[in-house]
């Protein structure tokens, strides 16, 4: 009798390169706030867009 692996191998995750799009931008104290989602799947993030000539940085992490 041969005895079971105790931990399975996971499953391959469905990763692309998100392709984000703005749906609205709002201007706050700190910066523009964009609202974007990508356009191949479901997934939504927020960032900013500081006042600084820096470039845009995530303030959330994709969902979906």
């Amino acid at each position: 009798m041969t005895a079971l692996p105790t931990v399975l191998p996971a499953a391959p995750a469905s990763v692309h390169e998100h392709a984000w799009l703005t749906e609205s931008v709002h201007p706050t104290s700190a910066g523009r706030v964009r609202y974007v989602r990508c356009t191949g799947c479901a997934a939504r993030r927020v960032d900013l867009d500081p006042v600084s000539p820096a470039p845009p940085v995530a303030m959330t992490r994709s969902i979906g």
